[in-house]
């Protein structure tokens, strides 16, 4: 989003004009950096205004990172929009946003000073406040630029922001666009919406994905397309280099569903449902090549058995060894219900007769609740945590490859020692468990050998 206006000439506008410009609807995210400063920061967990509200003694240190936010925005359009009017008009819009929501929590931590009211009970819905500024904020943005090139678009805002009403998701959606003429106007819609069920609660900052896919499946989309700025390749350019990685150009949504476990984002999995169950397919292309076709993802299988994708994901390796636990049901559903109340996400997991290991994405200060946890529910257990790292290769069929024992091979060569390997008997991925600091070796070293190989692909027969 914050080259945006890098797009309006290609794939806003490009060389389409007149009805061509129509018939279509963009859903937005915040400008880069925007949400991290309103929640917290992404990769460094860094709190940002959510954040130091939580734990605020007083109102200084959420207030000055609201008004950081506020020259963030300003900065991100300013960057946008060329003509002063539309300067303006923008600044008036974070002004009333910014001291709304500053109104607002001020007005809520008074109240929560009484002892009947209590901040914890009210912080899901600030997250859900707070991340609709970023969203609400772009796609305004946008919208502005595009009338100013001529287009009419049109500010759709589904952040709920001074409404009364209450929705759910599909009835927040419907009353968005009740009055929408797709044939005349080009809707820039908020990423984030309001609604009933709380989309936050579930899918945190996937949210974005989930609202893309309702609107597809209700406005009876021809096709979805995500656009991002790369290609969905077979692994990182910037790891493995531009010149050897591959574009997917056709994979299925079981692949997709396998890259978004390893954190890849290509689509949030309860996206990929709504649009499978709509029947809509779902294109991932680069947003600065609007020409290319980029990779569709539909429900068919591969015809030839190949490694789609090479990538890695660090995690944290939580073991629990307990000699007692041979026999004995319970182990396993009673360590997922503390990473369950934790809200920790499992990657992948091994277990044996007395050794359960659980794969997991997720701070290392969560990591130390849970080992705590599970030391007072299992005295008796030895439970260690390391820092790990998971390298998958994934392809929609893995049959006839030998990807183990080609894998095992390479990384024996690169001097690579696996901590533990797994391939599941569908023969969609096959993940090896590496040392963190090896990571990176390990997916070049991986793509070379699955991808870049003579031996990549072999066709199936029928």
């Amino acid at each position: 989003m914050s080259r945006v206006h890098e797009l309006r000439d290609t794939l806003f506008i490009g060389d389409r004009t007149g009805d061509d410009l129509y018939n279509r609807v963009f859903v937005v995210s915040a400008f880069g950096g925007i949400t991290d400063l309103l929640l917290e920061h992404k990769k460094s967990g860094t709190p940002g205004v959510y954040g130091l509200f939580s734990n605020a003694d007083n109102d200084r240190g959420w207030s000055d990172a609201l008004n950081d936010v506020a020259d963030a925005m300003r900065a991100a359009q300013d960057a946008v929009l060329d003509h002063p009017a539309d300067r303006a008009s923008a600044d008036d819009f974070v002004r009333e946003r910014i001291e709304g929501a500053r109104s607002c929590l001020i007005d809520l931590q008074r109240l929560c000073s009484y002892g009947h009211f209590q901040l914890s009970s009210h912080m899901q819905i600030i997250r859900e406040l707070l991340s609709g500024l970023g969203e609400a904020h772009s796609a305004f943005v946008t919208a502005t630029m595009l009338r100013r090139a001529g287009v009419d678009a049109r500010f759709v805002d589904l952040s709920g922001w001074r409404d009364e009403g209450s929705y759910t998701l599909e009835e927040r959606i419907k009353q968005g666009f009740s009055d929408v003429d797709f044939a005349r106007e080009l809707p820039i819609v908020t990423g984030y919406a309001q609604c009933a069920e709380g989309l936050m609660a579930e899918f945190d900052r996937g949210y974005s994905e989930v609202t893309f896919s309702k609107i597809a499946a209700l406005t009876g989309a021809r096709e979805a397309i995500i656009h991002k700025e790369f290609h969905l390749s077979s692994a990182d350019p910037r790891l493995v280099g531009a010149d050897s990685v591959v574009k997917l150009g056709h994979t299925n949504y079981d692949v997709a569903d396998q890259l978004s476990n390893m954190g890849m984002e290509a689509v949030h999995p309860k996206a990929a449902k709504m649009l499978r169950q709509a029947g809509i397919s779902l294109r991932v292309t680069n947003a600065f090549e609007p020409h290319d076709p980029g990779t569709l993802i539909d429900e068919e299988d591969g015809n030839t058995s190949r490694v789609e994708m090479v990538t890695g994901l660090g995690v944290y390796a939580l073991e629990v060894f307990e000699q007692d636990m041979v026999g004995v049901k319970g182990y396993d559903s009673s360590i997922l219900d503390v990473l369950t109340r934790h809200k920790v996400r499992i990657v992948a997991k091994t277990s044996n007769a007395n050794t359960i290991t659980h794969y997991l994405d997720a701070p290392l200060k969560l990591i130390k609740r849970v080992e705590r946890d599970l030391a007072d529910r299992y005295p008796g257990a030895q439970i260690s945590v390391r820092n790990l790292a998971v390298v998958a290769a994934i392809g929609r069929d893995l049959k006839g490859l030998k990807v183990l024992s080609r894998s095992l091979a390479a990384l024996e060569d690169a001097g690579i020692d696996p901590v533990a390997v797994q391939q599941t008997t569908r023969d969609v991925d096959a993940q090896f468990i590496v040392p963190r600091d090896k990571m990176d070796d390990a997916i070049r070293t991986l793509h070379r050998e699955l991808v870049e190989s003579p031996l990549a692909s072999l066709r199936q027969v029928a």
